[in-house]
């Protein structure tokens, strides 16, 4: 081992030979791994930043606090219009649907919905939390594995597209129609395998087992259902845009396939998400930059077989049917930032350093998954060497990046974690921290917060205690317990 940092000689400690002082840095202490390579590469020193969207870092610390969640307005535009121009200039009808679980802050739903972009909700939360937000029932893509029948009765009413996950709702979709002898335009959910990702089977009728064929038999000899599209969605964080091209050319064809036999006529056909962003998951070397297609690779992918599979039907008079997109963490991952403070260093028995930060797990839930990128916000003096990130939560889970190269922190000192916009709200947790303010730069530069940070009376809200439950009295118990007096 040796001692990288460490003057040799005692009276030189912090001067020159021509007697000036250097700044001072920590001294590190790493292995000498001479000419050794390892399935990492060559590590990449993190770069800088100052500032988000011209806004300073510190400048959004001290009026907010940390830890503290920023989002982007303009990056979000930015990417809606991006994916919607990279889909409708290759087919020519083509609808958005901004999918509510992956971040549903009400600012940035809205501001994809005034992109064009409809609701996709999967409960009746979010439903509740679209309607809330003044999105109309028509503009609402309905999707899920459980709706209770008050919502359902409430969807068939506002005019919502019900898409069917599975013969139970089928049934009660269908009780509820002949109930209110009214006509319900209804889409199945589809699962096959493409040969690229896990087929999700959990979710839809299957088809090629024939289940899906039977659910669509089922439909349109219904007097009060109506069946005008087919839904899938094959995965998540899907890389390879073949994948989406076989899923297109099932969907078409089970399309063909059910119109030729039932006489139906399906007005859509949505394939969902899944598109990746530009995260690093965990297990996987090569940086995301390299792996993770365009939004334009994507499109292409989808649009020709989309183009080519429903050339023959525009040939017979048919309208080629609409293309919908659940577009949910392409779209907003890259658009917001977790800015976190250093309360504490730490040297662990391996020798390893080791950081504690201020926002942990509960807040940024994806930390499970993602090696996601971390930068400081001014450059930092010393030679990097291997770090955990800790967050400040009691539990050994408490993991912000279990490996990254970073020079020595101060107390003080700020990181920036990111991308993390999304999937963190919506499944972060009030877990012994309080969760912090999340604040959204417009694009003229001003300033809101879009959701408050806790305090006791949030978190405490909704809970009652019973009348001879509200004081804890400690009868019995002596006043040295701890030994004091």
């Amino acid at each position: 081992m040796q001692n990288s940092d460490l003057p040799t000689d005692k009276n030189q400690t912090n001067a020159t030979a021509g007697g000036e002082k250097k700044p001072w840095t920590k001294p590190t202490i790493t292995v000498l791994r001479s000419g050794l390579l390892n399935k990492f590469g060559k590590s990449r020193q993190a770069a800088w930043i100052d500032n988000i969207d011209d806004v300073p870092i510190d400048d959004l610390l001290n009026q907010y606090g940390s830890p503290l969640f920023v989002v982007s307005e303009k990056k979000l535009r930015r990417n809606a219009q991006r994916i919607k121009r990279a889909f409708t200039g290759r087919y020519p009808n083509v609808v958005f649907g901004w999918s509510y679980k992956t971040n549903y802050l009400g600012a940035v739903c809205n501001v994809l919905h005034q992109e064009g972009a409809l609701a996709e909700v999967v409960s009746e939360f979010e439903y509740e939390k679209a309607r809330a937000l003044g999105v109309p029932g028509h503009c609402i893509i309905f999707n899920g594995p459980y709706k209770k029948r008050g919502i359902l009765e409430t969807a068939i009413e506002e005019g919502a597209h019900i898409q069917i996950d599975h013969l139970d709702e089928l049934y009660e979709l269908e009780k509820i129609a002949t109930e209110k002898q009214k006509k319900v335009p209804v889409a199945i959910r589809l699962n096959f395998d493409t040969g690229y990702t896990e087929p999700w089977s959990r979710f839809g009728f299957n088809v090629e087992s024939g289940q899906a064929m039977d659910a669509a038999w089922r439909i349109t000899s219904s007097q009060y259902l109506d069946l005008v599209g087919l839904h899938s969605h094959i995965g998540t964080f899907i890389t390879e845009p073949k994948a989406y091209s076989i899923q297109v050319r099932t969907m078409c064809g089970f399309m063909s396939e059910v119109e030729k036999r039932t006489g139906c006529t399906i007005d859509y056909l949505d394939i969902g998400g899944g598109f990746a962003s530009l995260n690093s998951l965990q297990g996987i070397y090569l940086p995301p930059e390299q792996i993770v297609p365009s939004i334009e690779q994507y499109a292409e992918a989808i649009c020709e077989v989309v183009l080519e599979c429903t050339h023959e039907r525009e040939a017979r008079g048919h309208k080629r049917p609409t293309l919908i997109l659940e577009t949910g963490r392409a779209m907003v991952d890259d658009t917001e930032v977790l800015v976190t403070t250093a309360v504490a260093n730490k040297r662990l028995p391996d020798g390893k350093r080791a950081v504690i930060v201020d926002a942990g797990v509960n807040l940024l839930f994806t930390a499970f998954w993602y090696n996601h990128n971390v930068t400081p916000t001014r450059p930092l003096p010393g030679k990097p060497e291997e770090t955990v990130i800790y967050g400040p939560l009691c539990m050994n889970i408490d993991v912000m990046r279990y490996s990254i190269m970073l020079p020595p922190l101060n107390v003080g000192d700020h990181l920036v974690f990111g991308p993390v916009g999304a999937y963190n709200h919506t499944q972060w947790l009030q877990f012994i921290e309080y969760r912090p303010n999340v604040v959204m730069i417009h694009e003229d530069k001003s300033l809101s917060v879009i959701r408050t940070a806790e305090n006791l009376d949030v978190v405490t809200a909704q809970e009652k205690i019973p009348e001879h439950l509200q004081q804890p009295y400690l009868h019995g118990v002596p006043a040295d317990i701890i030994g004091t007096k």
